[in-house]
């Protein structure tokens, strides 16, 4: 099988397209044909060795101290089900799925072998295999901060920080369906994508301060880095939350007890990648109460160029590769959600 490889850190020129040998499935696992892929923040990581000041050496103690541990990236992936191990009985070969190796990454290949009884699950009919891929990686974290770690109430106000990303693109329309009022905060450029997915209101980055309006919320997510708890906390009503998808080293390792101090809470830390999120999630998507945002989308061949363009730091949600060429090109459509949405009811 062909695949993108990389034996040293740095640039998207790293990576190499190489063939090696297809992996045979153990007794519990599946192999999978992959029909799409994304280029996630997790992959721009571990690529690149840019990690927050202060994390240098424990990026290099997780992704490999002197090269990649894991020499072929990829967190996320749809495809369909080639061949199963002798203990496997809840899919066979033919069943389309939804891939989520996410740390173990693995899927900007033709095929990967995954755990049956790990994350994954059977990709719903109604979603195309480049909608599918672009689930898990965003939308996994998104709930696991918002529901299961922020315990996010019906009717609370929630500011999104890096509400066009992946990550944020979800935090926006998960809080918004469990019953939030949603202020995302963006570049003006990207405020009508943002209104188009469920937030409220939109702050844009380079003119506006959410800090310094004055509005307080009940829970900010912050998704970029780019809202220390320093300035965030002024934003935060008594016990008001912030959750810390990305952020500063100090903040991650003192910000909770920091935040205590000040009657509120810091929650940070590295979200779960248990099947179970995956499972609610990808039903969210089903039924057109979540759409995963696509940029854009690249053909195998074009790799190297999906990563430079994630690079820029100006991707919206989420940037696909389509590994087959079958696999249809679809860019985030409001209209296919709602429809979606009124098959269900």
């Amino acid at each position: 099988m062909y695949a993108y490889t990389y034996t040293e850190y740095g640039s998207p020129d790293v990576l190499k397209y190489a063939e090696i040998p297809t992996p045979t499935p153990k007794a519990n696992e599946v192999l999978i044909r992959v029909n799409a892929t994304t280029v996630s923040a997790g992959d721009w990581r571990a690529r690149s060795l840019i990690v927050p000041a202060g994390m240098g050496l424990i990026a290099r103690l997780v992704f490999g101290f002197n090269h990649p541990r894991k020499p072929v990236l990829g967190t996320d992936l749809s495809g369909i089900i080639e061949s199963v191990g002798a203990d496997v009985s809840t899919f066979e070969p033919g069943d389309a799925v939804i891939g989520f190796p996410g740390a173990g990454f693995g899927a900007h290949a033709e095929f990967i072998t995954m755990p049956a009884d790990g994350n994954v699950v059977r990709k719903p009919e109604n979603l195309t295999f480049e909608e599918a891929a672009a689930i898990p990686f965003g939308a996994t974290a998104a709930y696991d901060f918002l529901i299961n770690k922020g315990k996010l109430r019906t009717g609370e106000r929630v500011l999104v920080n890096g509400a066009s990303g992946s990550v944020g693109s979800a935090c926006v329309q998960i809080a918004k369906h469990f019953g939030a009022e949603v202020t995302g905060v963006c570049s003006a450029s990207n405020a009508d994508l943002v209104r188009n997915i469920g937030a409220d209101r939109v702050i844009d980055y380079k003119t506006d301060d959410f800090v310094k309006e004055g509005a307080l919320y009940d829970m900010v997510v912050d998704t970029v880095g780019t809202a220390p708890w320093g300035r965030t906390r002024h934003a935060l009503v008594p016990n008001g939350r912030m959750l810390m998808i990305s952020g500063s080293t100090s903040d991650m390792i003192f910000g909770g007890l920091k935040a205590r101090l000040r009657g509120k809470y810091l929650i940070a830390g590295v979200s779960s990648e248990d099947v179970d999120i995956l499972r609610k999630v990808v039903d969210l998507a089903a039924s057109g109460n979540f759409c995963p945002v696509i940029d854009q989308s690249f053909d195998f061949s074009q790799m190297i160029a999906a990563h430079a363009h994630v690079d820029t730091g100006r991707k919206k949600g989420n940037v696909v590769v389509s590994v087959n060429p079958n696999s249809k090109s679809l860019r985030f459509d409001d209209e296919n959600c709602q429809s979606r949405k009124t098959a269900r009811a």
